[in-house]
């Protein structure tokens, strides 16, 4: 999409400078006409950038979403690794012999691989749904930006008309409307 603009805005600076090398050269009446077709074209940037700069805010939008969402789960991890620790050192401390804190380390072992793998299902939603917001915003951007481009060429692209040539008709000449008498 910024590939699309860059070009647009290319194109636009080439067009702005071949007028420039004509008005160096033309009389008034070019200077006028050229500078009422840079001021057209303008005015047909103003849409674009709009478009280009709403969807720089949606984009913005979708990143915050998305970083606040993984901060959160972030703190979630952490609160519950601390809690998890927290509660070996408690069953450490609690158990009588050797088989209890095995077992106990075991059981807390199941249930933090459980919690890693639910954490980073939550991390691959948050980073899925920030991708789709990326590519509802690009795609609502490239056809809002290059839907008036297709329009401006399709009304300035006329169908040109051929003559129609009517068959000469043969006219009877003097002399053979004459012999006809």
């Amino acid at each position: 999409m910024a590939s699309k603009v860059k070009e647009f805005v290319n194109e636009q600076a080439q067009v702005l400078a071949e007028q420039a090398a004509r008005l160096r050269q033309a009389p008034g009446k070019v200077v006028r006409g050229a500078a009422a077709k840079s001021a057209k074209g303008i005015r047909a940037l103003q849409d674009p950038v709009r478009v280009v700069t709403h969807s720089g805010v949606k984009l913005t939008n979708v990143s915050h979403e998305a970083v606040l969402g993984l901060m959160a789960l972030q703190l979630e991890v952490v609160t519950s690794a601390l809690a998890d620790a927290a509660a070996q050192l408690e069953r450490v401390a609690q158990s009588d012999n050797v088989k209890d804190l095995v077992s106990g380390q075991a059981d807390e072992l199941r249930a933090t691989r459980a919690r890693v793998v639910d954490e980073m299902k939550r991390a691959v939603a948050i980073v899925k749904h920030a991708g789709r917001g990326v590519r509802t915003v690009a795609t609502e951007t490239y056809t809002k930006v290059t839907r008036p481009a297709k329009a401006a060429k399709a009304k300035t692209t006329r169908k040109v008309k051929r003559a129609v040539r009517k068959p000469k008709v043969k006219t009877r000449t003097k002399t053979a409307a004459r012999r006809a008498r």
